[in-house]
Order: C-alpha cells, then sequence, then structure tokens
C-alpha cells in the first residue's frame, strides 16, 4: 500500500504548481522550490530533517513528487566540511548522492546547496523576466536597492553551484531583514519560515519588479521602427514564413537533423521591427536557462521584410557561413583541454524582421520552448533597456556554463533517441484505415505527424490521439487540388519546419466491370490516387530539396498494380501509374537524397476506410462472399494463410524509412500474406 505523502511535500508541490503556473514568474523549466521538514527516519525510528527540492529537468508547473529529490539536511550542511572551493565545486553534485534518503526521486539538481544551506523552512529560486531585466541591467546592484530598499539583496554574477549556495546563505544570515536577492545575470531567490510565506515573498519580488519597470521604464525601449521591417500584413506574412522555412531549417540542420517552430506573436514582430534589435541580438541571452536552449546568440536575417525570396535566401546561406565560422570562433576562444567537443555551429534561433522566429530543437517540444525562451530573452532585454542598458554575462561565463562538465554529462544521461527522431511526416488519408494505423507508427518511433485527409474532422481526431501539437497536426485536403495540397504543406512547415517523410495513402475503389466503369468513375479514382500522388510528391520534393535534408516518399500502392483481378479496370490501372511513379521518382530525385519506394497491400479488410465504404460489399459480390467474411476470405487465398491489417502496412512503411534500408530507393514491398500471382519480377 503506497505511503501518504508528507503534508511539506503537499504545500511544496501545491505551491510550485501556482509559481509555475503563471510564466510572469518563471520560464518553462525554470527555477526550482523545496521545503524543509521532519520525517520517522525507517532504521532508526527517530525523527530526521529532510530537504524536499525540485530536481534535475521537470517544470515546477507539472512537478510531481516524484521529481523532487529528497536529502537528509544533516549530511548535506556537513558537507560544507568537505568542500574543496570554487575550482572543484562541480564534484559536490557526485556528493549530493550520499545525502540521498531512500530511494526514487529525482537526481539533485545543481541548486541543491542553494536550497539546503540558506536557513530557512522554505525556498524558491525563480527566472521572472522582470527580475532578470533588473539581474542583466547594467547597474543592476544600484537599480536592486532601488526597487526593493533593503529587503532584497543584489548578489553579483556567480555560475549556479555550491559556492553560490553558501553565499546566498552567508548574505540571508548577514540580512535579516531580507524576503530574498536578485542573483547577478541569473534569476531570483526569496525565502520564508512557511510556505505560504516564502510564495508571498517570491509574489512580492516578482510584481515589485514588474512595476518598478513599468512606472520608470522609458518608452520604446527598443528605439523606433526602422522602415522595411514592420510586420506584413498577416497573410502574406505567413506565406512569407512557409516559403522561408524549408531554407531556414537546412541552415539550423547543417550539423544536426533539427525540428522547427515558427512565431510571429506581437512581442516578436515588434523587436524585429525596432532599430537597436541588431545591437541587442548580437548581445546574446543572459540567464543560464535561456542560452542553452538558444544558444549563444541568434542568427538575424539583414533585409528588410519585403526583399525578393530569392535574396533573402541567398542571404540566409552567406549570414549561416558567417554565423559557423564566428560560432567556431567562439568556441575556439574559449575551449580549454578537457571541454567537451564542439556540439554544432548552427543557429537554435533565426530572426527575420517583418516575419518573425524560427526556433529549432531535437524535437518540437525542445523547439517550441527554445522560441519561447527567446520570448523571455525579449522582455528581459527590454525590461533592462527600459531602466538602464542590457548587459548580459560575459561571453567567456557562457562559455563556461554551455560547455559545463554537467552540462555534458545531463546529455550523455538523455536515452537514445528514437529511429525517426527530428523526421517530420505528412501522411495523406490518414484520418483512417491505412493512413491512421501509418500515422501512429511514425509518431511512435519519433517522428512529427501532419495527418492530412478529406474529412478534417476525423484529421483532427487523430491528431490530438497522437498527442497533440508537439506530435502531430490535422490538415484539410482534397489531394485533387493543388492550392489544398500547397496549403497542407504550408501548414507542415509552419507547424515543425519542414517535411522529410510523406505518404501518399489517400485512396478510394470503385470495383466494376469494364462495360459499367463510367468515365466519371475513371477520372475519380485517376485523380485522386495517380494525379494525387503526383501533386503531392512535387509539393514535397519542393520542400524536401531546399531543406537539403534529403527524404523519402513512399506511395501505398497495392498488389493490383501488378495483378490482373476481374472488375477492377479503374483501380487497377491507377495503382499501376503510382508504381510507375516510385520508378521515375526515384531514377529523377535521387541526386537530392530523396528515396522513393512503394508498399503494395491487399487485402486490408479491417480498419480499412475504403473497405468501410462500399468497395468491400462489391468485392465481396464478386467474390461471392458475404461482406463480414471478406477479410477471411482473402486470408485463405494467401500463401500464409493470415488476414493483413493496417498496421502490418505500417510496418512496411516504417522498414523503408526507419534507418536500416538507407541504400535502397524505387522497391516496392508486398504486404499481402503471400499472393504468388502478384509477385514481382
Amino acid at each position: 500500500m503506497a505511503s501518504a505523502i508528507h503534508p511539506e511535500v503537499a504545500g511544496l508541490l501545491a505551491r510550485s504548481h501556482r509559481l509555475g503556473s503563471d510564466p510572469r514568474n518563471t520560464n518553462y523549466a525554470g527555477g526550482n522550490t523545496s521545503a524543509k521538514g521532519t520525517t520517522t527516519d525507517p532504521v532508526t525510528g527517530g525523527e530526521t530533517e529532510l530537504l524536499w527540492v525540485k530536481g534535475s529537468g521537470g517544470d515546477l508547473g507539472t512537478l510531481k513528487a516524484e521529481g523532487l529529490a529528497a536529502l537528509r539536511l544533516d549530511r548535506l550542511r556537513a558537507l560544507k566540511a568537505v568542500y574543496p572551493g570554487v575550482e572543484r565545486e562541480d564534484e559536490m553534485v557526485a556528493a549530493f548522492d550520499y545525502c540521498l534518503h531512500g530511494k526514487g526521486g529525482a537526481a539533485p539538481s545543481i541548486d541543491t546547496a542553494m536550497h539546503g544551506l540558506v536557513d530557512a523552512a522554505h525556498v524558491d529560486h525563480l527566472h521572472p523576466d522582470s527580475g532578470i531585466a533588473l539581474a542583466c541591467a547594467a547597474d543592476g546592484e544600484k537599480l536592486t536597492a532601488e526597487c526593493f530598499g533593503d529587503k532584497v539583496v543584489w548578489v553579483p554574477w556567480r555560475r549556479p553551484g555550491f559556492q553560490l549556495g553558501l553565499d546566498i546563505a552567508a548574505i540571508k544570515e548577514a540580512n535579516p531583514q531580507a524576503i530574498g536577492c536578485v542573483l547577478g545575470g541569473h534569476g531570483v531567490t526569496a525565502w520564508g519560515g512557511t510556505s505560504e510565506e516564502c510564495e508571498a515573498n517570491s509574489l512580492h519580488i516578482i510584481r515589485t519588479a514588474e512595476a518598478f519597470l513599468a512606472e520608470k521604464g522609458r518608452p520604446e525601449p527598443f528605439g523606433p521602427v526602422t522602415e522595411g521591417h514592420e510586420p506584413l500584413p498577416d497573410d502574406e506574412r505567413r506565406a512569407r514564413a512557409a516559403a522561408l522555412a524549408p531554407h531556414v531549417r537546412a541552415v539550423a540542420s547543417a550539423d544536426f537533423p533539427q525540428v522547427g517552430h515558427f512565431t510571429d506573436s506581437e512581442v516578436v514582430l515588434d523587436f524585429l521591427s525596432r532599430a537597436e534589435h541588431p545591437r541587442l541580438a548580437a548581445l546574446g541571452t543572459s540567464c543560464p536557462d535561456h542560452f542553452l536552449r538558444t544558444k549563444v546568440r541568434p542568427l538575424v536575417l539583414d533585409l528588410p521584410a519585403d526583399a525578393p525570396l530569392e535574396q533573402a535566401v541567398a542571404r540566409l546561406a552567406e549570414l549561416h557561413t558567417e554565423y559557423r565560422a564566428e560560432y567556431r570562433a567562439y568556441y575556439e576562444r574559449h575551449a580549454v583541454a578537457g571541454s567537451p567537443a564542439m556540439r554544432g555551429a548552427d543557429p537554435a534561433i533565426v530572426l527575420v524582421p517583418g516575419v518573425g522566429m524560427f526556433s529549432f530543437g531535437k524535437d518540437k517540444q525542445t523547439a517550441r520552448v527554445a522560441g519561447e525562451f527567446y520570448v523571455n530573452a525579449i522582455n528581459v532585454m527590454r525590461g533592462a533597456e527600459a531602466v538602464s542598458s542590457y548587459s548580459p554575462i560575459e561571453e567567456s561565463e557562457k562559455f563556461r556554463i554551455e560547455y559545463w562538465d554537467l552540462e555534458e554529462a545531463k546529455l550523455r544521461r538523455m536515452p537514445a533517441p528514437k529511429p525517426l527522431a527530428t523526421r517530420v511526416a505528412l501522411v495523406t488519408g490518414a484520418g483512417s484505415g491505412i493512413g491512421r494505423a501509418v500515422a501512429g507508427r511514425l509518431v511512435a518511433d519519433g517522428a512529427c505527424v501532419v495527418v492530412a485527409d478529406l474529412d478534417g474532422t476525423a484529421a483532427a481526431t487523430v491528431a490530438e490521439e497522437l498527442g497533440g501539437p508537439d506530435r502531430a497536426v490535422a490538415v484539410t485536403v482534397d489531394v485533387t487540388s493543388e492550392e489544398q495540397i500547397a496549403h497542407a504543406f504550408r501548414e507542415a512547415v509552419l507547424a515543425f519546419g519542414g517535411v522529410d517523410l510523406v505518404v501518399n495513402n489517400a485512396g478510394i475503389s470503385i470495383s466494376k466491370p469494364l462495360l459499367e466503369t463510367t468515365a466519371k468513375d475513371w477520372d475519380l479514382q485517376h485523380d485522386i490516387m495517380a494525379r494525387g500522388s503526383f501533386l503531392v510528391s512535387r509539393e514535397a520534393a519542393r520542400v524536401m530539396i531546399a531543406q537539403k535534408l534529403g527524404g523519402d516518399i513512399i506511395y501505398i500502392a497495392s498488389k493490383n498494380g501488378v495483378f490482373a483481378g476481374p472488375n477492377n479496370i479503374a483501380y487497377g490501372a491507377t495503382k499501376a501509374d503510382q508504381a510507375h511513379q516510385v520508378r521515375l521518382l526515384a531514377a529523377e530525385l535521387g541526386e537530392h537524397g530523396i528515396r522513393v519506394n512503394g508498399v503494395n497491400p491487399d487485402g486490408v479488410v479491417r480498419g480499412s476506410g475504403i473497405f468501410a465504404h462500399g468497395w468491400g460489399a462489391q468485392r465481396a459480390a464478386v467474390y461471392g462472399v458475404e461482406e463480414d467474411k471478406l477479410g477471411e476470405f482473402y486470408a485463405q487465398r494467401t500463401l500464409l494463410k493470415r488476414e493483413v491489417l493496417p498496421e502490418h502496412v505500417a510496418n512496411a512503411v516504417f522498414a523503408l524509412t526507419g534507418g536500416d534500408l538507407s541504400h535502397t530507393t524505387g522497391l516496392h514491398i508486398p504486404v499481402d500474406a503471400g499472393v504468388a500471382a502478384a509477385f514481382l519480377r
């Protein structure tokens, strides 16, 4: 039976959720909270004092008990006696493990010392934009005193660690009137004797800083609007962003493929329209949480918003070359013997005046959060410039954080990426049947998926089932329409930065003898499957070539493309058309690293959208069996005597795209349980 949660833990979680749910208080996964209390030692039966503190990783707004580290305070405080000094303070993180109470819980974070050594029952360390604005102002110490008097104490920049914990503990002891401190270049810390007092002190610091910046700050701290950098009209702006997105993704993915996110919020567009944005962007972000997510500085396109697209693409390539050279020089300026190897020289943030911000990461959530962190940085710059001037920590200190051994160790502890991580897929006909199964398999193996279907409601349902916008988005598309296909790809690149994997699955079938097949029947099936696949593949190739990342195009064809069955002229002919498109496009697109392959299913009855809408009844009548027995009938005519299901087709799509068949193109894989007449020759 599970033990009841400790009252101090319950209060700590509730406080954390309240603080973390408001972005004014702290950024995503930023900061940590703690509580001290007593519990019964299961070994001695006596009382022991514990520290519960948010562990490494996780987010305050959604923190759970298992996200806390529980440490014995007597052992944690005893570490002061063995502390080897600031030059070796990183060794203390490993020492925290010897202070843990029991099994389970999160790994202690670098900020554990701050919480354990400060003489207060409750401590909050947060990263509010208002607090960081003061922390990153050129005269932050003076402004802190002006804002708070002696209730909040200034702490000069020091890298997070054991020494910072000692410093803050000493400051609290020397300033009994203080409720907290502003940490230069970093954030704020508050304390209290109760959870309620600590939370009230945290909010007092944050709201007082907000009011101070609003009342004392000068208007337009980013300067006047620059001609040509004003935001483009909404539709024009999104169209421009979609046109640029694959080229921007190429810039961000030269070293490692990345998933993208696009933001055109008012905060971003206003910043990019102002005269001071080039200077401020070049200074980079400051708070460690910011630049670990956003890289040391962004890449900024220095052209008017309405510059010709070709000029913008060419300038992006030039700026990318410069950015990479500058980043390598930054690394070489500060790397020492034993520094981790350079992790890549591409930007994580690309800013385009008049259009918006592209942010990148290993997955959609990481990319989205990187963008959120840069918005935090813009807010910090605005506050600092309003009352002083923005003055982030030194570049050398940024390097120490970015290439910190502890950060490198954290990266090494992360699980290996899934086979399709960083890949963006678009699946047509994904609202049901085979397409739905394919979309599910691709998401399960790490891809982001655009669920495209004529039935927008079905597509939205599937996208939600797959995890929502960080994993899947829905688009309504009729694949016979060039305009709708172009729109679907625009939505895809705005959602995820680009497209790497396309599955042509949309289909329909009308089973009739030759003399009963009308021209309308013929045209409809060819429009959806043959013409539709061509149009989707053409749009996909445009995006993939611009990205310079290669790609996969998969056709869900059919055994009927090679097998001459009765009463099936229109469907069989269009499937043969699709099958040859695979060969033609494989030959044409190989020079761009784009592989084109096909899957030939047969007899997929259960879960099939086509069979559910009349095709099943028609084929059952042809073969003289009951419709609900059609799947069994198909199975018995195969060599393996097994029924084919949508997930079996999805498995074949994964086999072609999951990495093991990296040198295969122009191939058709039968998924028919063995139909000898359809063997490929």
